[in-house]
């Protein structure tokens, strides 16, 4: 008999000493394959339930029986899977998990995934100081200029008076970056004619001023705020304290300030005057025969200073402004 047939009539026996085909499905002990035992030994793969060990049983029958398939080749039992996962097909072992950033490919430089963890883009902070553009300061005062001129300290030699018949009561004061009066305001309405500037207007009407405009033509009253120096004199000469036509002036009225030229020379005696521009500027009725002011008006000019073209109202306004606020704040 061949070894096949002995085999066949050997598990033949068996199945007939077993009292049930299940029974003698338990009774073998079944050896695994080799691929099967080498898995078992390397260790379960990653999620799935493989025995450490099959159960070994006790078969009533001497020798041990492999099973074989009816072409004569041996089987190759698939052991059954453990509790709560499936049997592991034979299957190169997987690579192990890494962490941290994903590698870098051969085509090129990986880009490094974003940490959450890591730090949070700062938002904006606050401002820079340095970089911050400065602020323009604030416009200067009546209150100022005024605070400014409170006290005197004469540069003229005598004082003047408001008008003709008066008696003579203001001094011109000094500092080291202007000189000042407080008086009166007569309209002065000399220069070039015009509608409210005229002989029919103004008795004392001239057509000419001491300075004029850069075309050599006189100064307008009606068109360009300007204020009026006395003559050189005794009393005082304004060209030796840093005054001339196109000075600089601030004229303060009440809670007003107006910048203006100096325009005009009148008498030797006689301060206080401006041009019919500086007193609407200033709220001050300009008539020339009943407006003006009869007290309360302060002229500061400001020493070395000049307006180019002497007719240009803007520039006499912005370095105004500036001479204004230097001279506030100066020590002196």
């Amino acid at each position: 008999m061949s070894r096949v047939q002995t085999l066949t009539v050997a598990v033949a026996g068996v199945a007939l000493l077993a009292p049930s085909a299940s029974s003698a499905a338990e009774s073998v002990h079944l050896r695994p394959s080799r691929a099967e035992t080498r898995r078992v030994a390397a260790g379960p793969a990653s999620g799935s339930a493989v025995p450490t060990a099959l159960p070994h049983v006790a078969v009533p029958h001497r020798g041990r029986i492999e099973p074989v398939a009816r072409d004569g080749t041996r089987e190759v039992l698939t052991p059954v899977a453990g509790p709560g996962g499936s049997a592991a097909p034979d299957a190169a072992p997987s690579a192990p998990a890494t962490t941290g950033s994903a590698p870098a490919t051969t085509t090129g430089t990986a880009t490094p995934s974003p940490d959450a963890s890591g730090p949070a883009t700062p938002g904006p902070g606050p401002s820079d100081p340095e970089r911050t553009a400065p602020t323009a300061p604030a416009p200067v005062t009546a209150a100022d200029l005024l605070a400014k001129v409170s006290g005197c300290t004469p540069v003229s030699r005598g004082r003047y008076r408001k008008d003709r018949g008066t008696v003579a009561t203001v001094p011109v004061c000094g500092t080291r970056d202007a000189v000042y009066w407080k008086a009166d305001m007569d309209i002065d309405c000399d220069g070039r004619p015009g509608a409210h500037c005229n002989t029919g207007t103004d008795p004392n009407f001239s057509s000419s001023t001491a300075f004029t405009q850069s075309d050599g033509r006189a100064l307008s009253s009606e068109k360009l705020p300007y204020v009026v120096v006395p003559a050189p004199s005794g009393i005082w000469d304004y060209r030796e304290h840093g005054v001339r036509g196109g000075s600089v002036a601030a004229v303060v009225y009440r809670d007003r300030v107006s910048y203006a030229v100096v325009g005009d020379v009148g008498p030797t005696d006689i301060i206080g005057e401006a041009s019919y521009a500086a007193a609407t500027s200033l709220g001050i009725d300009p008539d020339p025969r009943s407006g003006g002011a009869p007290s309360g008006v302060t002229y500061i000019v400001f020493k070395d200073s000049r307006v180019t073209p002497l007719e240009d109202r803007e520039a006499a306004e912005s370095q105004g402004e500036r001479l204004a606020r230097e001279f506030v704040d100066s020590a002196d």
